[in-house]
């Protein structure tokens, strides 16, 4: 197999799909509550936007940098790949949410932009309740699963459509509907359209997340079995090293 390509590049991968896949998600919440009054309509619009854009832009970008577009992915990646050198090592771990949270702020601006919508705006949409911080649990443990269970089944290659159909279902069996990415819930802090979410209830998301990461690494085994170093490769390809796709 090719070399990886250059940290650098696949740093900026990270940057473009996460600005990407934000302005998805938030210009189709604009556009949708814009044609629509009806909340159910909005989330239905929402979130085959979500499932569409993301299954391409993991089928385009999965090869150059796996398509992580999440901190938690790429913190599984290394997690699951530390003891047999086939996860980013600390260095890309840092260069990947650094792209990640930067690229999500980014595609919020652009969605507003595109909008004419004020280019930041905090979002008054207070999301603050345990219930919902379960539904971030759930959906991240879930998401984890998917990502690196993939792998170690011999399904790689339909991360695109399995992890975009995934995050097309959480959106509506998760009470939180389904960020479960703790940099997408920064970006969506600057936006006080649909998509936003109010910047005080930005920390309990993350660290919900983080605990649905955990659950997610602590299943994997249990539903898996424990892997080798040629196991531990996650869904998408790219050069000497196998990464997880992930998204939203």
């Amino acid at each position: 197999m090719s070399a990886s390509p250059p940290l650098g590049r696949r740093a900026a991968v990270e940057f473009l799909g996460t600005a990407a896949l934000v302005a998805v998600v938030v210009g189709s919440g604009i556009q949708a509550a814009q044609l629509s009054h009806d909340v159910g309509v909005q989330l239905l619009a929402n979130s085959l936007a979500t499932v569409f854009g993301l299954g391409v832009l993991i089928v385009l970008l999965g090869p150059v940098s796996g398509a992580h577009f999440n901190p938690v992915v790429t913190l599984a990646a290394w997690w699951t790949g530390r003891r047999g050198g086939g996860g980013p090592d600390l260095r890309e771990v840092a260069a990947y949410a650094a792209a990640q949270v930067s690229g999500a702020i980014g595609g919020a601006v652009l969605a507003n932009a595109m909008f004419a919508e004020p280019l930041v705006a905090a979002s008054t949409h207070d999301r603050w309740a345990p219930y919902l911080w379960l539904g971030e649990v759930v959906a991240t443990a879930g998401l984890v699963l998917l990502a690196l269970g993939l792998a170690r089944a011999g399904r790689g290659h339909l991360a695109p459509a399995a992890v975009a159909g995934y995050i097309g279902a959480a959106y509506w069996f998760t009470s939180s509907t389904s960020f479960a990415n703790p940099a997408v819930t920064v970006g969506r802090a600057v936006t006080g359209t649909f998509a936003g979410i109010a910047p005080a209830s930005v920390g309990p998301f993350v660290a919900a997340q983080l605990l649905g990461l955990a659950v997610g690494l602590a299943l994997l085994p249990v539903l898996f079995g424990r892997a080798g170093a040629a196991a531990e490769d996650a869904a998408v390809p790219h050069g000497d090293h196998h990464h997880a796709a992930a998204g939203r």
